[in-house]
């Protein structure tokens, strides 16, 4: 599982093409491609809604979204794409006010976006590529985001995604420096490179480049981008040049999220996760040593199938353990014909309850990363006028003055609260 945001974000303007995005970054990478292709094609008034499965919430929102736009929007096209979409197309379709249903393997072929074609919603599992329309702009982001891969070939016990994605396929680094390329040039300082499961990435390209490898090949073609960013990391498939980079490349920034999952071993096991607990300190225990003042996030799940309060225990105590700064935690959500929902399942008001202590234990980690930031000098890139994050990921707002989004400044730190960091400009 990939990071998420599950709620959704818009981009583009109402008269011409607004993509609502739910889900994970290479879903925002996805929309952005979507919303060029079908400008380039003529369309307009038209609403993509690019849909999340990971969750029941995420489907939720994404109804919910599709609603209120053919409520608001009655003359506009509603395109429906997305994991979601790709596995039920038919229960999509029946939403009043929606269009048409676009499978995953079509969407960014741009003779989908044709005016009047209907492509059908193809076997995902047989795909093959990767297709990358160049994206020079993320509206209303100052981060850039770059699919490198997509598809998984593991089978998590409770993940849809690769019904919706299919196996994994890698982009060519040729083509990821080229869309790198386009990004700096137009005027993005950092860059997050994204995918479902990007430690998987390259043995179906020619010579099998590791993930490491490519990101070596793409910072030394790039020399002028700034910071680079690597979304979601499996904690054992990390690759012996991508270690040497997080030792050595300081245009590699020093935050790391990690698809952890679960703190106790025998819920990884029944999760048929590719790691232990031991595996998830020794990770931490690693990078620290060779990046000092390296920070972490993670994905976790409360209320699995099974979980009993010890394994949740042991689950809170590794965000201690491997002092975990930034938490994504998800109170588990059964997706049908997988494995975990017909397991015995935790009633889901403790689930809900033990999401929320697994994020207030999150937000004392954070709490505890500011205070120790405090007097440190920081550069952020700028978001906001008043806010953006520093290289650790840590949010900073400024109490006085303003930047332009997508700025990277230099600023010391001056104080701390719940919500970040805090800084005045000179």
């Amino acid at each position: 599982m990939s990071e998420h945001d599950l709620a959704g974000a818009a981009s583009g303007g109402a008269a011409g093409v607004q993509v609502l995005t739910f889900g994970c970054r290479l879903n925002t990478y996805e929309s952005e491609a979507m919303r060029a292709l079908a400008t380039e094609a003529g369309h307009v008034r038209t609403i993509v809604v690019n849909t999340c499965a990971v969750t029941a919430e995420a489907e939720r929102q994404a109804r919910q979204a599709i609603r209120r736009a053919a409520r608001e929007n009655p003359e506009a096209t509603i395109l429906v794409t997305g994991c979601a979409a790709q596995i039920a197309p038919e229960k999509w379709a029946e939403i009043p006010g929606v269009t048409r249903v676009l499978g995953n393997a079509e969407k960014l072929k741009p003779e989908a976006w044709v005016l009047g074609a209907a492509p059908p919603v193809s076997d995902i599992m047989a795909a093959t590529e990767t297709a990358a329309h160049l994206v020079t702009e993320f509206a209303n982001r100052a981060r850039a985001f770059v699919q490198v891969q997509q598809g998984c070939d593991h089978r998590c016990t409770f993940c849809v995604i690769p019904f919706g994605r299919g196996p994994s396929r890698s982009v060519p680094i040729g083509v990821i420096v080229e869309q790198v390329r386009a990004l700096v040039a137009h005027g993005y300082n950092e860059v997050v490179l994204t995918g479902v499961d990007i430690t998987s990435y390259g043995p179906d390209l020619p010579g099998a480049p590791s993930l490491g490898q490519m990101v070596r090949r793409l910072l030394a073609l790039v020399p002028d981008l700034p910071r680079l960013r690597l979304s979601s990391l499996d904690p054992v498939e990390v690759d012996a040049d991508l270690w040497r980079l997080i030792a050595e490349e300081p245009r590699l920034m020093p935050h790391l999220h990690l698809s952890v999952q679960h703190g106790a071993d025998l819920i990884l096991k029944r999760m048929k996760r590719r790691h232990l607990r031991t595996d998830a300190l020794a990770f931490a225990e690693r990078a620290r040593a060779l990046r000092p003042g390296i920070v972490f996030g993670a994905d976790l799940i409360a209320g699995f199938p099974t979980e009993g309060e010890a394994e949740f225990q042991q689950t809170l105590d590794l965000v201690a353990e491997m002092d975990l700064s930034f938490l994504h935690v998800f109170p588990y959500s059964p997706r049908p014909s997988t494995p975990a929902a017909r397991m015995p399942q935790v009633p889901v008001a403790l689930r809900k309850e033990r999401a929320a202590r697994l994020r207030a234990a999150g937000a004392a980690q954070a709490s505890r990363l500011y205070t120790a930031r405090l007097g440190a000098e920081e550069t952020v890139l700028f978001e906001h006028p008043d806010r953006g994050h520093t290289a650790q990921f840590a949010p900073l707002r400024l109490l006085s003055g303003s930047a332009s989004p997508g700025e990277l400044r230099r600023l010391r730190v001056t104080g701390a609260d719940a919500h970040g960091l805090l800084a005045e400009t000179a």
